[in-house]
């Protein structure tokens, strides 16, 4: 199965990156918010990553500040299309279905329906 994480980043401001294993890349998004069921999170579609990032925490080269792991594990595809993504993410914290609905030429609308999510902390 692909893996997820979401890292806390702290630059330039405080945010999460939600990354999804691709292949050989790490779709990105950055994250306004942490997912949160019933919630719309904004969200921003950023560059593909690397894989070391699906386990990686530390500083980031160039003085882009530091990543901290949030939660990390599994997902399945549900959905891939251009404007609408859905996943189901079976982490250490969060458990249900994740969709990123296109709402600009970058931004999405992320929702979580948080079935069996552990609560955040």
């Amino acid at each position: 199965m692909p893996r997820f994480v979401i890292l806390e980043h702290d630059h330039p401001f405080m945010h999460w990156d939600l990354m999804l294993e691709a292949g050989d890349v790490l779709r990105t998004w950055r994250l306004a918010t942490l997912p949160q069921p019933g919630m719309v999170a904004a969200a921003t579609a950023t560059f593909d990553h690397r894989r070391l990032y699906l386990d990686y925490e530390g500083p980031i080269s160039g003085n882009r500040g530091h990543v901290v792991r949030w939660d990390h594990g599994t997902f399945s595809w549900q959905k891939c299309e251009a404007d609408c993504l859905a996943v189901e993410l079976i982490g250490v914290r969060l458990r249900g279905s994740a969709v990123l609905n296109r709402v600009g030429a970058n931004d999405w609308a992320l929702t979580f329906d948080g079935r069996g999510a552990v609560e955040p902390g």
